[in-house]
């Protein structure tokens, strides 16, 4: 009579590797925000976190209201990925590659890599 079986430890497994894989990528932008000398814990704030990888980046904190525009916020968020690389002493192609399209990547090179904080590339 049944074609499918239905368990309820079906989704659990999922849900295990998906809370690891966010635990590792919060671990990585702490150590981010660490290197360049800002609170870790800033990585788990809504809205704050983006202000501080501005400052990491060098750009303004009004620019935090560029986000909340509908495709003015992927060009924003690319400059910053970019800027964010060079202030680690990485290319644009990284803060293109690495961090932008593949930040789930490109985020724990830098925390765990040699990658040093250079101060902010934009200032």
């Amino acid at each position: 009579m049944d074609q499918y079986q239905t368990d309820a430890s079906v989704g659990v497994v999922p849900i295990i590797i998906s809370l690891a894989i966010a635990v590792f990528l919060i671990a990585s932008m702490w150590k981010v925000y660490s290197k360049a000398g800002r609170p870790g814990w800033a990585v788990i704030v809504p809205i704050y976190n983006i202000y501080v990888m501005l400052k990491i980046a060098g750009r303004p904190g009004w620019w935090l209201i560029l986000y909340i525009i509908p495709l003015v916020n992927f060009v924003i968020s690319l400059v910053v990925a970019v800027d964010v690389a060079k202030s680690f002493g990485k290319g644009a192609g990284f803060g293109v590659v690495g961090l932008w399209l593949f930040s789930f990547i490109g985020y724990p090179v830098l925390a765990f890599g040699d990658a040093r904080y250079r101060g902010p590339a934009a200032a």
